[in-house]
């Protein structure tokens, strides 16, 4: 029997055939993985975190990358589907996880949350709902995946192997609950890592099998870029890099790049002239 909903998504019924055939002949996310390199104008990036800043709104670039895939998420749903148990689901809701360390050094953890977010929601809510995370992720108080990472390490690792399989195969015929689900900062619609927030450059990086996130993203440090104009002259610019991961099993490449060539455009709009006039937070 095959559910037509879970607790986090509704079947998708009109997959075309060669879509739906995918999940078994590529069986994995890293058997499915397409990868995309973007480099976004420094500048502006940088207007619009100066400009939230005025606000006094702890923006970066990590929340205004997050913001544009919220709403690209929402103006093109079928980016927000994944695979489970051969199927393609549409999620309900648009979920961002990120991650972050509580120290930067070698020995400070690094912590994973996980937020939801509305597309009706305004940019400063967003930004702040976010921050509640970055704040969760500086905390020295554990948060719940911390714990619960506590309590299941304390088991055998038979047990802590066989509780891994059971949690897969829920998950598979959809019967894992929602509760667990909504805390689970792998079970998301896209995962964001700010590498340049620690002076690093992006990384091409893998998806998860466990969890179902189908998009990864991954932000550099600011860097120098040479491009060639349309008269042959190089240009010299500051760029922020993106690298993107995303499963080529949920849709197909053209509609994945158009939603990054979308994502791409709300990073390089131009904030309005009166820009560095505070305005008030929503």
């Amino acid at each position: 029997m095959v559910f037509r909903s879970r607790p986090d998504a509704d079947l998708v019924t009109d997959v075309p055939p060669t879509r739906r055939i995918m999940p078994f002949i590529m069986p994995t996310r890293n058997q499915s993985l397409v990868f995309f390199d973007m480099d976004i104008d420094a500048n502006a990036v940088d207007a619009d975190v100066a400009r939230f800043r005025q606000q006094g709104l702890p923006a970066s670039i990590m929340h205004l990358v997050a913001i544009a895939a919220t709403r690209i998420l929402a103006e093109r749903p079928r980016m927000n589907r994944f695979v489970a148990g051969g199927r393609h689901w549409q999620r309900r809701g648009i979920w961002i996880s990120f991650s972050g360390k509580k120290r930067k050094d070698d020995g400070g953890a690094t912590v994973v949350v996980k937020r939801l977010l509305d597309p009706a929601m305004s940019d400063e809510a967003i930004i702040k709902a976010l921050d509640s995370g970055v704040q969760e992720v500086r905390s020295e108080h554990k948060n719940r995946t911390d714990k619960e990472l506590d309590l299941f390490l304390a088991l055998p690792t038979f047990m802590l192997a066989w509780l891994v399989g059971l949690v897969g195969w829920l998950d598979r015929v959809g019967l894992l609950p929602k509760f667990y689900i909504d805390g689970d900062p792998l079970f998301a619609s896209m995962f964001i890592a700010n590498l340049g927030s620690v002076g690093m450059d992006a990384a091409q990086h893998h998806l998860y099998e466990y969890g179902n996130i189908p998009l990864f993203c991954v932000i550099g440090k600011k860097r120098h870029a040479f491009d060639v104009d349309d008269r042959g002259a190089v240009v010299a610019r500051e760029v922020y890099p993106l690298r993107f991961t995303f499963d080529e099993r949920i849709e197909d490449g053209l509609y994945c790049l158009t939603c990054l060539s979308r994502l791409k455009q709300l990073l390089h709009a131009v904030p309005p002239a009166d820009a560095g006039a505070p305005t008030p937070a929503q």
